[in-house]
């Protein structure tokens, strides 16, 4: 079966191979198309989420929004996903708390929860008509202290984050969002549907530099996929990285992998 993430599948090797300056070449693009999924995470003052369990958080509702049943084709979602699959997949991470909070429930998208932190992706649209509840939460000015997570849960992709770029909690946001998309885009549909049921979870962590090392698919991102089921984010440099740096590296769980 077919899958609305099936553009992204395409696109993933002839992205990796584009020289660095040709990922933040917007020449193509007109100011008023530019297309972005919002993602907001829940970062009260008083109690603060910690930073894993915020991006874990961030990672699956992305996901869960792109393969919700309403962005099938023919789902009240299916048109402004389309628009936005087949583009640049931009995603901006804000902060909300409180009252702030409580309105982007509003909006159409989903909400994830993980260890207390959550983190709702919307649906995506154009950038010159984002909500005004959305339009009025601040982009950067939060940060959150490095945690320590426990063991790796079992049965879940692994989202290693580069060792050598350091990246806020918003930027980390948007980077496991684009994984977990590459990722299922390159799925079977059995190991997305029993994906699906464990709510899309994953485990982040910060890779060590032998483990980024051993993993980094290098100019061969096919044969990366198929040998280790790793996948390899790698960032236009708008905002905090250079053009081309690979970001997170994901690999799906090898008790997952298909036989």
């Amino acid at each position: 079966m077919s899958s609305v993430l099936d553009p992204l599948g395409v696109r993933y090797a002839f992205w990796l191979g584009l020289p660095a300056e040709d990922t933040s070449d917007t020449s193509d693009e007109l100011p008023e198309e530019v297309r972005a999924m919002p993602v907001i995470l829940r970062i009260e003052r008083a109690e603060p989420p910690g930073r894993t369990p915020l991006l874990e958080a961030a990672a699956a509702a992305a996901l869960a929004v792109c393969l919700d049943e309403r962005a099938q084709p023919g789902g009240e979602w299916a048109e402004p996903m389309h628009a936005w699959l087949d583009n640049r997949i931009r995603k901006v991470a804000r902060r909300a708390r409180g009252a702030h909070w409580a309105a982007v429930q509003e909006l159409p998208g989903i909400t994830v929860e993980v260890d207390g932190a959550e983190a709702r992706a919307l649906l995506p649209g154009l950038v010159t008509e984002t909500p005004k509840e959305v339009a009025r939460l601040q982009i950067s000015g939060s940060e959150l202290p490095p945690d320590e997570p426990g063991p790796l849960p079992d049965g879940v992709p692994l989202l290693l984050l580069n060792p050598h770029v350091p990246m806020t909690v918003g930027k980390g946001a948007a980077q496991v969002g684009h994984a977990t998309m590459i990722l299922a885009a390159l799925l079977g549909d059995a190991e997305r549907a029993a994906w699906a049921d464990r709510g899309f979870r994953v485990a982040v962590r910060a890779a060590s530099v032998a483990q980024w090392k051993e993993l980094h698919p290098g100019d061969d991102p096919e044969g990366a996929w198929r040998r280790d089921r790793v996948i390899a984010v790698r960032d236009a440099g708008f905002t905090e990285v250079d053009p081309g740096t690979i970001t997170v590296l994901a690999q799906w769980a090898p008790e997952q992998a298909a036989p």
